[in-house]
């Protein structure tokens, strides 16, 4: 009986888990979350806490429900089946969470060392395997609360970090005699968040200019044509919507695949290209399908109304950050054993580490939808000198599901993080503008033809966390180990009865 009732409050944080993260947003949700987590793995008064095995088993379902939740878009397009598998291997990870913090949580000041070892464990599933599955990090469901400014500091890791914290510290506060402690720790947190978003986040200092964007989203065709008319569509879209613009921006910016036709093979959509980057008489960024000696590459490249398209690596960015299972296929053969879906993977190959184009007289760092999860991406971009962000992203697959909500997430705590505007333009919404605090000052609907145009900043600061990130996440996840290994040694070495000190 007590074994479900733990399992109850796993279920009840995965669904608060869920809740924090866009659509809904309610960052409060994702501390509490945390909260009942910690509180369904420790000791509850003189009864002894759960064994290890119960633990991971706690673990796996807190994540399970949180997965499910978060995650239906995967199975848009492919079905439930490889979306549900991808949501148990995301969980699977959540083993470790609760079999080591069952050890982390008969300490006395265990919910001080719990953060740690949490982000060890979602460090681990956002890295491996195949470069992991960075989607799920609890931090982005923080993107609305005081917490997000601490990404300044140390990226999404340290914002993870302060969300388990806040909410370990407050059951804490209410089970443990350490209340002072506890209650430093819940509120040291939110404060320095609230102190960061006053002095730091957004500081008018770095600007060192100004440029006019415009943002295209084009749409796309819903039905009644084959897969070849479709793109082609899709790009007659793009050109109408641009050459439709009123304004004379500086630079403007297309979807990812807004050109799904090659226009460098293809003399068509060359032409309809051309066409409205003459047109807007400014230079256009756009999305489409390249290729090369290595292989098809999925490429943002910079068409300017005097030279053409860019011929050098400083006017495109070949997508580096590739979607294991869509854009390229890991173990293909092995994997066809089991599905008939894995030959509709593509064979996409990554560009270099690059995600910076030179575009009129700006840098812009470019970071192709997925990549925005990676944490390098725009750390490299403005360490490379970005003076501005642009998330171009085709989120039309994905139909009306949270997953364009999700990702504008992403993209707004990027901005915090790196201090800079941030331009998303997507195929067929969400489309966004976005400023250096993540607050969004124009968005488009979802499946609908329109602009954004707006004055954005350039910036020329590099935070904490775009030089130092790696450093900062790299330290607390060492800590995480090595209280893990700890907290496994004493509960072994001492009965739980001796180690649930009050």
């Amino acid at each position: 009986m007590i074994l479900l009732l733990r399992l109850l409050l796993a279920a009840a944080s995965g669904l608060l888990v869920f809740a924090s993260n866009e659509p809904l947003g309610w960052w409060i949700a994702g501390i509490v979350a945390m909260g009942l987590l910690y509180v369904a793995l420790m000791p509850w008064g003189r009864r002894p806490g759960p064994g290890m095995w119960s633990g991971a088993l706690i673990g796996f379902l807190q994540a399970l429900v949180a997965y499910l939740l978060l995650l239906p878009w995967i199975g848009e397009f492919v079905g439930n089946l490889p979306y549900i598998a991808l949501a148990v291997v995301c969980a699977l990870y959540a083993l470790a969470t609760g079999a080591g913090g069952v050890a982390i949580a008969r300490w006395r000041f265990g919910f001080l060392a719990f953060p740690f070892f949490y982000l060890l464990v979602e460090w681990a599933r956002s890295s491996f395997p195949f470069g992991g599955f960075s989607w799920v990090r609890l931090a982005w469901g923080q993107v609305n609360g005081p917490l997000a400014n601490l990404a300044v500091w140390g990226g999404p890791a340290l914002v993870t970090f302060a969300a388990v914290l806040v909410g370990a510290a407050l059951v804490g506060l209410a089970f443990r005699r350490t209340r002072w402690v506890a209650l430093s720790a819940a509120l040291l947190p939110l404060a320095a968040g609230l102190i960061t978003g006053l002095t730091v986040v957004n500081r008018d200092e770095p600007t060192v200019g100004e440029v006019e964007v415009a943002a295209i989203q084009g749409n796309v065709p819903r039905m009644g044509l084959d897969f070849n008319a479709q793109r082609r569509a899709v790009l007659a879209n793009h050109a109408r919507v641009t050459e439709s613009l009123e304004a004379t921006p500086d630079i403007v910016i297309w979807p990812e695949n807004s050109s799904d036709v090659n226009p460098f093979t293809d003399p068509q959509a060359r032409a309809l290209i051309d066409a409205a980057v003459a047109d807007v008489g400014a230079p256009v960024l756009v999305g489409t399908i390249t290729r090369d000696e290595v292989g098809p590459r999925n490429t943002m490249v910079v068409f300017d109304p005097e030279s053409g398209p860019a011929t050098d690596p400083d006017g495109y960015h070949h997508k580096h950050f590739l979607q294991p299972f869509g854009e390229y296929m890991p173990m293909r053969e092995f994997f066809r054993l089991f599905s008939p879906y894995v030959d509709q993977a593509g064979n996409f190959q990554p560009g270099e580490r690059d995600f910076t184009v030179d575009i009129g007289d700006i840098v812009l760092g470019v970071a192709t939808c997925y990549e925005v999860a990676f944490d390098p991406a725009y750390r490299d971009a403005v360490l490379d000198g970005a003076q501005l962000l642009s998330t171009p992203t085709n989120n039309a697959t994905f139909g009306f599901t949270d997953m364009t909500y999700q990702q504008l997430a992403m993209s707004r705590m990027r901005a915090i993080e790196v201090d800079r505007a941030l331009v998303v333009a997507a195929t067929s919404g969400v489309s966004a503008i976005v400023h250096p605090d993540g607050s969004v000052s124009q968005r488009t609907g979802i499946f609908e033809a329109g602009t954004l145009v707006e004055t954005l900043p350039l910036r020329d600061s590099i935070t904490f966390a775009a030089r130092y990130g790696f450093v900062v996440q790299l330290a607390l996840i060492i800590i995480g180990g090595v209280l893990a290994v700890a907290a496994v040694v004493t509960t072994s070495a001492f009965p739980a009865s001796r180690t649930r000190r009050r």
